[in-house]
């Protein structure tokens, strides 16, 4: 049953991208409404039942789950974005180092990371430099996207390491409520800002929104959150790396992309760095002095914490 759920649950995030790809709607207003149905099909539920949790939240909790839903707003704002400028499969790769930025944000804290990591590390921008030179020969908005991808992943990183803050002492439902809503009432006031319209789009774009709050969000992200609490973090990292060549692939089928052979390298270097990381961080967790990736927040996969 895990492996059928691994599996469910490497379809949903891969699909992600595709998806939004396809999707005729702006970037601000996918953001918004997948993070507006998310906070209600996922956090509804905990403004009802935690009432007394929320009553507890001290000023920590709210700190951190307001940096966690800055990043995450700005996040998708990014990556989504970075989908309609370049390929699918490059912006995947290059918003997945988010457990590189983490690695690299802990060194730059101050905290000791292995030989390993930092090898992971090296080899992963590798990549980000192989593809982004290849996209550059594409065109200056292929690799605006590039720009824009690497930009969601170290938001990424910085939602990671600021909603584990947060719930140390919050359940899954009540962060998830806070920052959900939070993360929308923002990216509202971006697309009031920059003019981005959230209705009138055509069927299909609407069904694309419904898709990927449900591919991605609870097929994807939320099994991922029920696995962690069955098999061990460090191995369903190593599933979750599987999000690259899911989506290079299924962008390849569905929206018919073809990649220069040399972006293809890019993405294999990615992915084999932040293997060495994810794996470098994993036994990092059994020695004193250092200070593993921190379990990422439900928008992206992350533990159950009850």
């Amino acid at each position: 049953m895990n492996i059928f759920l691994a599996a469910v649950g490497v379809l949903g995030v891969s699909a992600s991208g595709p998806i939004m790809a396809a999707t005729a709607a702006p970037a601000l207003a996918i953001a918004f409404w997948r993070n507006a149905l998310g906070a209600v099909l996922m956090g509804g539920p905990a403004a009802l039942g935690r009432r007394r949790e929320f009553a507890r939240l001290g000023a920590r909790e709210y700190r951190w789950t307001a940096v966690a839903a800055v990043a995450l707003a700005f996040h998708f704002a990014c990556f989504i974005t970075s989908l309609q400028l370049t390929s699918v499969a490059a912006a995947t790769a290059l918003v997945c180092l988010q457990a590189g930025w983490i690695a690299l944000f802990n060194v730059l804290r101050g905290i000791r990371v292995a030989p390993v990591v930092l090898a992971g590390l090296a080899a992963a921008f590798a990549g980000v430099v192989v593809i982004s030179g290849f996209d550059l020969g594409l065109s200056r908005e292929a690799l605006m996207g590039d720009v824009l991808a690497v930009a969601g992943g170290a938001l990424a990183g910085v939602y990671t390491i600021a909603g584990g803050k947060a719930r140390e002492s919050m359940s899954t439902g009540t962060y998830t409520t806070l920052c959900y809503g939070a993360c929308a009432v923002l990216l509202l006031a971006l697309c009031a800002v920059f003019r981005q319209p959230l209705v009138g789009f055509p069927p299909a774009a609407w069904l694309g929104i419904l898709g990927v709050t449900v591919v991605a969000q609870i097929l994807g992200h939320s099994v991922f959150n029920h696995l962690l609490a069955v098999i061990s973090p460090l191995v369903v990292s190593m599933i979750i790396l599987l999000e690259i060549p899911g989506a290079a692939i299924l962008a390849a089928v569905f929206l018919h992309e073809q990649l220069p052979a040399g972006t293809y390298a890019g993405l294999g270097l990615i992915l084999a760095g932040l293997t060495v990381v994810v794996a470098g961080q994993g036994r990092a967790r059994r020695r004193p002095g250092t200070e593993p990736i921190p379990p990422a927040p439900p928008a992206l996969g992350g533990d159950v914490q009850p």
